[in-house]
């Protein structure tokens, strides 16, 4: 997946895109390629260290090249690789097997909250599995098991709070997943 990303990464930039198509053309150095770009030679080394630990380009010695070999594989590689699917625990009732389906992607983080409080009560005993018993987490801490699943983190968290599922300190200085919330188990 990193090599995917790279590889995007690499394809979003302007200046990476016209540096590829100036290889694609001919070998070529960095200092050609930054007198033909009319760029920064500091500029097109950064961009083409990028390129290279994205293996979109080789270099010999001070030549560089277009890899479209490693391109050509890359691409199959990683569009074969199965996509993660969220399937809801086998003992989770129907409804709420049904919501979790409803709300969630596929890697299990969620597509949107839902607005009654039943589906929402779903949703919650889903996330509140993220954290462990007898822990004691920061504010931080929670944002960022909360953002795994959503970017509103704030609202989750007043969410888990709100329905007793996640326990505070007044001043906001530590949460904790009470023993309580243990029997709400849907995963």
């Amino acid at each position: 997946m990193t090599e995917m990303l790279n590889f995007l990464k690499a394809m979003s930039s302007a200046d990476r895109l016209r540096i590829i198509g100036l290889l694609t053309q001919k070998h070529i150095s960095r200092s050609d390629i930054a007198a033909q770009l009319d760029l920064p030679i500091r500029e097109i080394a950064d961009h083409l260290a990028f390129l290279e630990q994205a293996g979109i380009v080789s270099r010999t010695g001070q030549v560089y090249a277009f890899d479209a070999d490693r391109l050509a594989t890359l691409a199959p590689d990683q569009l074969a690789q199965a996509r993660p699917v969220y399937v809801p625990a086998p003992e989770l009732d129907r409804n709420s097997q049904r919501v979790l389906k409803t709300y969630l992607n596929p890697d299990g983080s969620m597509k949107q909250l839902p607005m009654q409080p039943a589906k929402l009560r779903v949703i919650l005993n889903y996330l509140i599995q993220a954290f462990d018993h007898d822990v004691d987490y920061t504010e931080k801490q929670v944002n960022a098991i909360l953002r795994q699943f959503h970017e509103d983190t704030a609202g989750l968290r007043r969410d888990l709070v709100d329905a007793g599922l996640l326990k505070r300190e007044s001043d906001g200085s530590k949460y904790w997943r009470p023993a309580e919330s243990m029997g709400d188990r849907t995963v």
